[in-house]
């Protein structure tokens, strides 16, 4: 939800995408042609140069990201499955990837070499939430934002030298 207000108060249009209920295990490669069956007509009927931004299974976009070299924003991306992993090595567009140091999907050291841009939170599990009290939690969804929005700044998203 506060992601897609990061891009909107920048003048983008949202256009959020709810999967079927007829989907692969998501643990397994099929999963990446069911995600690219499932966005492809979007991204299709958008054109232009969108950012993608996907969370855990949505991260399974990121050979369509590649392919069309599209910048976008992984949170929590499923770094245990070599496809996205392959994917994500593939990009020519710049992408932020954010994660937990206690999420098992997540490896710190693989994101930095993917991507100079990365938002490792200590003891952060897959959904985000930290040990503790819930302010802590909340704290970090704050920093998920900022690390976005400078982002987006950092790769001057949306291009507004063409405006």
């Amino acid at each position: 939800m506060y992601a897609s207000a990061v891009a909107q108060r920048r003048g983008a249009a949202i256009h959020r995408h709810s999967w079927s209920q007829a989907r692969p295990d998501p643990f397994e490669p099929a999963v990446e042609g069911w995600v690219r069956g499932e966005l492809t007509p979007l991204l299709d009927e958008l054109g232009g140069n969108p950012l993608l931004i996907g969370k855990s299974l949505g991260t399974n976009a990121a050979l369509l990201a590649a392919e069309r070299s599209l910048p976008a924003v992984w949170l929590t991306p499923v770094l245990t499955a070599p496809w996205v992993v392959a994917a994500l090595g593939r990009a020519t567009a710049p992408c932020l990837l954010v994660g937990g140091t206690a999420d098992t999907l997540w490896d710190g050291g693989l994101a930095r070499r993917l991507s100079p841009h990365v938002l490792e939170v200590d003891g952060a599990n897959h959904g985000m939430f930290t040990p503790g009290p819930l302010t802590d939690s909340i704290a970090v969804l704050g920093r998920v934002i900022v690390a976005m929005e400078e982002f987006l700044d950092a790769i001057d998203w949306p291009d507004r030298s063409a405006s």
